[in-house]
């Protein structure tokens, strides 16, 4: 959440991921709150374990390491979507993402295999909902995605490609 109420979608946490591994970094708090979509498990502990867990398990440091590095790239990769890119880009760009950390195959093409809203998607590109409900509901006019409450399904790979590939103004 902003200071001013508003929240903003970070990233999706998947099956075996890493999260809230603020102490890695040397924080005491975590700065923003996890919330699950679906049925979920997670595995926690104390953030006084952790000095002893990682003297213990050079696995899970190397772990955390890979998993901050790949966030970090991502991070870089969205603040320049965001700054220069178009919004149907960006929107294109996430679904992308989704698709490929989370597709699975439908009938129609593949799903997000978990609820994703307009709102959602607003967020996560740091749009509005207006302009997410415009881009989308074009999409499922020219065939791309197939929507409906909270679901996305992603019909023509090549088209969203070519969108998110864009880089014209």
């Amino acid at each position: 959440m902003t200071p001013d109420g508003q929240q903003i979608v970070i990233r999706y946490v998947l099956p075996g991921d890493l999260f809230g591994i603020a102490v890695a970094i040397g924080r005491t708090d975590y700065p923003g709150t996890a919330a699950a979509v679906i049925d979920s498990a997670a595995l926690g502990w104390e953030m006084s374990a952790w000095p002893e867990m990682m003297e213990r398990c050079p696995a899970m440091v190397r772990n955390v390491v890979r998993t901050l590095g790949g966030r970090a790239q991502e991070f870089q990769a969205r603040i320049g979507e965001i700054s220069t890119g178009r919004v149907e880009r960006r929107v294109a760009q996430a679904v992308l993402r989704l698709v490929a950390q989370a597709g699975e195959p439908t009938e129609d093409g593949r799903r997000i295999a978990f609820p994703v809203s307009r709102q959602d998607l607003a967020q996560l590109t740091g749009t509005t909902l207006h302009n997410v409900s415009r881009i989308v509901s074009g999409w499922e006019r020219e065939g791309i995605v197939a929507g409906g409450r909270e679901r996305i399904v992603f019909r023509d790979g090549e088209a969203l490609r070519r969108i998110a590939e864009n880089s014209a103004e």
